[in-house]
């Protein structure tokens, strides 16, 4: 049974940081790309990071790219995204995503506050 397990959110300050954390179980990690997404309040959800098996191709939405840092561990299983001078507009429910070609694993989210 796979499990996709979030951690790390809170609130935080504007222009703190804070990491979040993705443990995933059940799967072959290595072999699945990892993503992140987030949901605002009344908002879609939206792309955020995305981080390839071996972790050598990265892409970022535009609204955190230079501030957002997606790695994984793949001795782990866990995946991090490393949120740095956040922003009221970061506020938002983020999920972490195991995808390999067809099959798409979703973790139960982790809310961030980040407060003015």
């Amino acid at each position: 049974q796979v499990q996709v397990v979030e951690s790390g959110g809170g609130l935080v300050q504007a222009g703190g940081s804070l990491r979040l954390s993705c443990a995933a179980s059940g799967l072959t990690f290595s072999t699945y790309i990892m993503q992140w997404f987030r949901q605002a309040p009344g908002k879609e959800c939206e792309f955020v990071a995305q981080i390839t098996g071996s972790g050598g191709n990265l892409y970022y939405a535009d609204s955190v790219k230079g501030r957002f840092t997606i790695s994984r561990d793949n001795t782990k299983n866990t995946v991090f995204l490393q949120m740095n001078s956040l922003k009221p507009e970061d506020t938002a429910v983020y999920y972490c995503a195991a995808q390999y070609l067809s099959y798409k694993y979703w973790g139960q989210g982790t809310q961030v506050t980040v407060s003015s």
